[in-house]
């Protein structure tokens, strides 16, 4: 599919669909537990169903047919072993999460995860030597440390230490270890992304389950614990919140996203914070901001801890006086694409001035043009490409835009409420 975007000027509101992240994590826990589970305002999309797939596939009964609330019939953490690989499409986070919980089926199970061509290249290696060295035995069939992969049951506990260039490596370990028969601790001697580590402490906060803590580099986990069933609703997500908030900053006269809650510790927040310092007009209420379009400024940003915002402002700081430099980010190359890489790339290609840093980008403020360019199969760049198109004056076309149904299917009907001129077609 192609997404042919126009000048567009932006108004009114809108509100944002549930949490990726939070959706995979409650079918995840709902799974694991014992009981049934109700999820409410899911958000329903690829990522999030490859979850449901990989967890039915390991044993849950869920029932995803009323989409405003799934339901989950837990295993109580008894794991089924299929008898096909499962594979779960391109969701890196089902992937590392739901390789966790593959150790704790019964003994002498071994159980084979794939994905798609993206899958199959993020990295897999830490988390398979951390759970390796907790009792399971996991390999990459490939020997070059990514999936398709091996998991041999046998999760017992004890002590490992972790590198965690993505967060979801120590947010596998922190949903299964707490159902492995003895206590496990994890020393963290790297972690990236830490506000989806936290993401995770709250569902065990909420579960109630034991473990010590050092701030984010040390755990002990009590094991021989359970999950109960709950009922949750999903909070809106940021992430795909932040595609809205840089086009209204860019393109808005007054633009109401509502349904945002800044209790929630998604680390992707803080990009109200990016906008505000760079000039943005934001101003917000008890669930909701109102943005306006403002001239910007271009300034330094940490981005360590929001990694999938990065392409949304690489393509706002081009617009941006001055230059502005996304730093301390290197995790971005190991996402869906090489982030780093493709944007610098891209935004090349529409004329922008882009220096490509190993961890980040300096973009200078320029004159974009309208030209045909590629999503490069990941949903967060179509969605950022979109954003600088809004603001040319000729119409620019985006290669790949069937990957915004990964995470967020409902881009366009939702852009275009608010007066974007935009369309797919084959």
């Amino acid at each position: 599919m192609k997404l042919i975007v126009r000048k567009s000027a932006l108004n009114g509101p809108v509100a944002i669909p549930g949490s990726k992240s939070h959706t995979i994590r409650a079918v995840a826990f709902g799974s694991l537990a014992e009981g049934t589970s109700h999820i409410h305002a899911p958000l329903v999309s690829d990522d999030t169903l490859s979850a449901v797939k990989c967890y039915r596939l390991l044993g849950a009964e869920v029932d995803t047919s009323d989409t405003r609330c799934w339901k989950v019939i837990g295993s109580a953490g008894k794991i089924t072993v299929p008898k096909q690989t499962v594979d779960v499409g391109n969701s890196g986070t089902t992937l590392r999460i739901a390789t966790g919980s593959a150790t704790l089926a019964k003994p002498g199970s071994v159980i084979s995860f794939t994905g798609d061509r993206q899958t199959q290249a993020r990295p897999m290696a830490p988390l398979l030597v951390a759970l390796t060295n907790l009792g399971a035995r996991c390999r990459s069939l490939k020997n070059n440390g990514t999936a398709p992969i091996e998991v041999h049951s046998g999760l017992m506990g004890g002590k490992t230490d972790l590198h965690s260039p993505t967060s979801q490596f120590l947010t596998s370990l922190l949903m299964c270890t707490p159902l492995a028969p003895q206590d496990s601790e994890i020393n963290v001697k790297l972690l990236h992304e830490p506000g989806y580590v936290q993401m995770t402490l709250d569902w065990l906060d909420r579960q109630g389950i034991r473990y010590q803590n050092r701030g984010l580099s040390w755990f002990k986990i009590s094991g021989g614990q359970r999950y109960k069933a709950f009922d949750q609703a999903i909070p809106a997500d940021f992430s795909s919140a932040t595609f809205f908030l840089c086009a209204a900053a860019l393109r808005g006269g007054e633009v109401v996203i509502n349904g945002l809650d800044f209790s929630d510790s998604q680390p992707d927040k803080a990009v109200v914070d990016y906008l505000k310092a760079m000039g943005a007009q934001i101003d917000g209420g008890k669930d909701r901001v109102t943005v306006r379009r403002s001239a910007l400024k271009g300034i330094e940003i940490d981005m360590n801890a929001t990694p999938d915002a990065l392409p949304a402002m690489a393509v706002l700081a081009t617009f941006a006086r001055g230059s502005t430099r996304l730093v301390n980010v290197p995790q971005a190359r190991t996402k869906e694409t090489d982030r780093i890489g493709c944007m610098a790339e891209e935004l090349t290609r529409m004329g922008a001035r882009v220096e490509e840093l190993p961890d980040g980008l300096i973009v200078h403020e320029s004159a974009l043009k309208a030209c045909e360019v590629s999503g490069r199969g990941d949903h967060r760049i179509v969605m950022a490409l979109s954003i600088a198109a809004m603001a040319l004056d000729q119409p620019t076309t985006i290669a790949t835009a069937e990957a915004m149904s990964v995470t967020f299917p409902d881009y366009v009907d939702l852009m275009k409420s608010l007066g974007a001129t935009m369309d797919l077609v084959p």
